[in-house]
C-alpha cells in the first residue's frame, strides 16, 4: 500500500479534549456495562512540573460521546510515566501509576483512594524515578518496575514488599515487559534486550544489542499471544525490530515504514501476528507480520494520520477493534 502521512484508511475516529498534554494511558480491562459497548479508559497529563493530574473517563460506543467525572480524577507527583489497570478481570478496581515512586490507587464507584506508595529508595531523600513497569497477567500481585538506576525490581503488591531487585542493566533501564510467570525482559539505555528468569537471578540472556554502539532502546513489547516474538525500538529511529528469543542477536524482521521516530508500539491483544506502532511522522501503522518478509520489506496494512506526533497508544485487550492513541491534548480511539 502507499504508505502516505496524507492518506488514513482508518474511518471511524473518536477525540477527547483534555485540559492538559496527554502522555500515560490504560484501557480498563474489564466492561463497565453488560452490553460491553463502554470504555473506561485512564489517562495522565504530562505537565513539566510537580504537580499532575489522573482521570478516568469513559466512552459510550451506542453515543459516540465521552465523559468525565469530577470524583474520578486524582493528583499525581510528577507526569506518570506509565498507568496500568490490574489484569485480573476479577479486580479492575486497581490503577497503577510509576513517576517517582510506584503508587496504587483504589477505584470506588464514586471515588478514587490512594492505596499503597511502593518505596524502595535507600535514601529517604532522593528517589531514583521510575520509567516504565508491568503488571504480571499470570500472578496479579507481582509488578515489575524499570528505573534510571539500572535496576529492575518486582514487587510484591499484596504483601507491599520488594520481592527481589536486579541490576538489570549498565545504564538507565527503560522499559520493562512479563513474559511468563517468573519471567521479564527489559531495555536500556546500554543498547540491549535482556531476559531474566526470577528462577536464576544471577544470569541474564541478551538477545538484541543495537546495531550502533551506544545506541539506547526505548520500548519493549512481548507477544502474549505467541512468546517467541519480542518487539523494540531504538531512539531517534523509525524501524521497530521483531525478535525471535529463539534465535537472538538477529531480527526476524524489522517494520521501517514511519518517516521519523517511533514511539510507541503494541501488539494485538488476540493475534500473534498483528501489531501496532506509532511515531513522531504522526502516523499510526497496523501491521501483519508474514511467515517470511520479501526482500523490499514489509508494509503495513493500515494507517491513519494525526494532528501532530503521536507519543503513545494503547490496543484495548477487552475490545481488540479498539485502538487509543494521545498526541499533544488530544486521545483519540481508533475503531480498527
Amino acid at each position: 500500500m502507499e504508505n502516505s502521512a496524507q492518506e488514513s484508511n482508518i474511518e471511524n475516529v473518536f477525540t477527547y479534549d483534555s485540559p492538559y498534554p496527554i502522555y500515560a494511558m490504560a484501557f480498563s480491562p474489564s466492561p463497565t456495562t453488560s452490553s460491553n459497548k463502554t470504555h473506561k479508559i485512564a489517562v495522565g497529563s504530562f505537565i513539566e512540573h510537580f504537580n499532575n493530574k489522573v482521570e478516568i473517563i469513559s466512552f459510550d460506543e451506542e453515543t459516540s460521546t465521552f465523559k468525565t467525572d469530577p470524583n474520578l480524577s486524582f493528583e499525581h507527583q510528577y507526569p506518570p510515566t506509565k498507568l496500568m489497570f490490574n489484569p485480573s478481570l476479577n479486580s479492575n478496581n486497581l490503577l497503577a501509576s510509576s513517576g517517582d515512586y510506584l503508587r496504587l490507587w483504589d477505584i470506588k464507584a464514586n471515588s478514587i483512594e490512594p492505596k499503597s506508595v511502593l518505596d524502595n529508595s535507600k535514601s529517604s531523600e532522593f528517589c531514583a524515578p521510575l520509567t516504565s513497569f508491568d503488571w504480571n497477567e499470570l500472578d496479579p500481585n507481582r509488578i515489575g518496575t524499570s528505573s534510571v538506576d539500572t535496576t529492575c525490581t518486582i514487587w510484591d503488591i499484596e504483601k507491599g514488599v520488594v520481592e527481589t531487585q536486579l541490576i538489570a542493566h549498565d545504564k538507565e533501564v527503560y522499559d520493562i515487559a512479563w513474559g511468563e510467570v517468573g519471567i521479564f525482559a527489559s531495555v536500556s539505555a546500554d543498547g540491549s534486550v535482556r531476559i531474566f528468569d526470577l528462577r536464576d537471578k544471577e544470569h541474564s540472556t541478551i538477545i538484541y544489542e543495537s546495531p550502533l554502539p551506544d545506541t539506547p532502546l526505548l520500548r519493549l513489547a512481548w507477544n502474549k499471544q505467541d512468546l517467541r516474538y519480542i518487539a523494540t525500538t531504538l531512539m531517534d529511529s523509525n524501524k521497530v525490530v521483531i525478535m525471535d528469543i529463539r534465535s537472538p542477536s538477529m531480527p526476524v524482521a524489522e517494520l521501517d515504514r514511519h518517516l521519523a521516530s517511533v514511539n510507541a508500539i503494541a501488539w494485538a491483544p488476540q493475534s500473534c501476528r498483528h501489531m501496532c506502532s506509532a511515531g513522531d511522522d504522526s502516523q499510526a501503522l497496523i501491521w501483519e507480520l508474514p511467515t517470511v518478509a520479501g526482500p523490499n520489506g514489509i508494509d503495513p496494512i493500515l494507517a491513519y494520520s494525526a494532528g501532530s506526533e503521536i507519543n503513545q497508544l494503547q490496543w484495548s485487550a477487552l475490545q481488540p477493534d479498539w485502538i487509543a492513541i494521545s498526541f499533544a491534548s488530544k486521545l483519540q480511539l481508533l475503531k480498527v
